[in-house]
């Protein structure tokens, strides 16, 4: 079998299907995709809500609840407590197949009327603002954040103790951290990108085993280091000394030199891939036979996967998936599960299909919301061998109408286009939305022309910030989007010296996404070799010095 080339459906570029693609589909009985590898990695998007959240009323309780679903949604919304009780029974929706019409028109029938859970938040404490978290206590609108406490503002936290505005932070401990991204067992750092088993570090880059680095980059067990430089430990507490961290326009000048470090000083690998076999893509480690995959843990012969971690075997074409899962395929959000394909955020099955919201289930097809349930089609409870013969019936009926092998089509997703991280990764106008057959909403949370500070009346020194801004509305100076500012976000900076923001955090958020690497990959030249590499860096955003792996090594371990 040879590489094959196909004409994408939706961009009209040309991808390849490689032998070992066809393996796989082979492998678990699908059709090879008729999306180029971008185009599905954008439509999964599309069903990821994480930040973009409203105050509104549970249908079944008639409280008021925080909710991935604004108020105007056409879905029925259960507060989370309520949705995971034996209140309602996802059954009592069953309804037969009609083999005259297509699977998805069906589907989406079944959809509008099975109750959503408002947003994904389990054994979290005062932590109301917070989706797809577990196990956290006094958080605040952070996403993915899992044994947490007292963080806001950040992303993907696995654990972090009193941080905000941060992305990615893994270990067994993190703490006292202000925006750090793609950290690991770091304490009490600001500004730090890819450091790891540090501590006491400001503005730097590429640290590993360092302590006291301000404004540093590629070190490696240093510390006492100012601007690359060896100092004494009071030479050093000198020289820190002189930049005022209390005032907004000091750390300005430094984000600025921050930037420099990163986009002209520092060597980068083009694509960072450590401790793993024969694997491509990016933020790639313990892995082996992963290609074009991009932050991701733990993983074994998988392609095209984006963000998992704690175990994942054997899949192509998945978002937000792992902890001890296999055999999936064109997933989203999917967690110590088997043989699962076409499906969002499902946690604890075995061989489902074309899911939507199902959970500790077996034997599924087409279902949406079920709760332990086996050998179902439409929520509808069949004997084994009844569910599969009318399962295989339907898949030919799919396969007729061009619909198997396909994820769910944009205009079933829950969401508009700018609520989901489709817009974060692959930015459109309203117009292009449109265009692609995207959804669009123009009344999202946030207010204009509201605010009772304006940006210069507030104090250059956060030691100058008065008690009551807590009372206060605020306009971002970059989209003029109104903010406001909680106690306890006001004590945190005032106790790490951190000056009043004057970013929206949607803005600041977009700011650390920027900085990282792509989910995607390039060509690209070795700045000091000058041989031909594979970055995960665009060409309009690339950082100067990228460089081979092997010259990394050779200049930097």
């Amino acid at each position: 079998m040879q590489n094959e080339t196909r004409q994408c459906q939706q961009c009209i570029k040309d991808f390849v299907i490689e032998p070992d693609d066809f393996s796989f589909y082979e492998k678990i009985d699908v059709p090879p995709p008729t999306f180029c590898p971008y185009c599905r990695q954008q439509r999964r998007y599309l069903w990821r809500n994480e930040r973009t959240l409203y105050r509104r009323m549970c249908d079944a309780t008639g409280k008021s609840i925080i909710s991935i679903y604004s108020p105007d949604s056409p879905y029925k919304v259960f507060d989370i407590k309520y949705w995971w009780t034996d209140g309602w029974d996802p059954k009592i929706y069953g309804r037969d197949f009609d083999f005259s019409r297509p699977f998805f028109e069906q589907w989406r029938e079944l959809q509008l009327v099975v109750p959503r859970i408002a947003l994904l938040n389990k054994n979290c404490v005062n932590s109301d603002f917070c989706n797809h978290s577990n196990d956290s206590k006094d958080c605040y609108m952070s996403t993915t954040a899992f044994r947490s406490e007292n963080a806001m503002y950040s992303s993907n936290i696995i654990p972090v103790k009193n941080a905000a505005d941060c992305y990615k932070v893994y270990g067994k401990s993190n703490e006292n951290l202000y925006e750090c991204i793609d950290v690991h067992n770091v304490y009490n750092c600001q500004y730090c990108m890819q450091v790891t088993d540090s501590f006491d570090c400001y503005y730097s880059f590429d640290l590993k085993n360092c302590s006291n680095c301000f404004l540093s980059y590629n070190l490696r067990g240093q510390s006492y280091y100012f601007m690359n430089q060896k100092c004494t430990k009071e030479e050093y507490a000198e020289k820190i000394s002189t930049y005022n961290l209390a005032s907004y326009t000091a750390r300005e000048a430094l984000y600025k030199i921050w930037l420099e470090i990163i986009f002209e000083k520092a060597l980068l690998r083009g694509m960072l891939i450590d401790n793993s076999v024969n694997c491509t893509g990016s933020m790639v480690v313990h892995s082996k036979n992963a290609h074009a995959c991009f932050d991701a843990e733990d993983m074994e012969d998988c392609k095209y996967v984006d963000f998992t971690v704690n175990g994942l075997k054997d899949a192509y074409d998945s978002y937000h998936i792992g902890v001890n899962t296999e055999l999936c395929y064109e997933c989203h959000a999917i967690v110590r599960s088997s043989n699962v394909s076409f499906t969002h955020l499902s946690y604890d099955n075995t061989n489902i299909s074309y899911c939507d919201s199902c959970h500790n289930s077996n034997e599924l097809f087409g279902c949406v919301g079920v709760k332990k349930g086996n050998y179902m089609i439409f929520n509808k409870q069949y004997g084994k061998d009844e569910y599969i013969k009318l399962k295989e019936k339907i898949i030919e009926h799919m396969k007729k109408g061009d619909e198997y092998g396909l994820f769910f089509p944009p205009e079933l997703s829950p969401f508009a286009y700018n609520e989901t991280q489709a817009q974060v990764y692959f930015p459109l106008t309203k117009g292009d939305a449109f265009e692609l057959g995207f959804k669009w909403k123009d009344d999202l949370p946030g207010t204009y022309g509201k605010e009772t500070i304006q940006p210069e009346q507030i104090a250059d020194s956060i030691k100058d910030i008065p008690d009551t801004f807590i009372k206060e509305v605020f306009k971002c100076i970059r989209t003029g989007r109104n903010f406001n500012i909680p106690d306890f976000e006001l004590s945190f900076y005032r106790q790490h010296n951190i000056s009043f923001p004057r970013l929206h955090p949607d803005e600041r958020y977009k700011d650390r996404i920027a900085l990282r690497p792509r989910r995607r990959l390039y060509d690209g030249v070795c700045a000091i070799s000058g041989e031909q590499i594979t970055v995960a860096y665009p060409p309009e955003r690339r950082p100067k010095m990228i460089v081979s792996d092997q010259v990394y090594k050779e200049r930097i371990l």
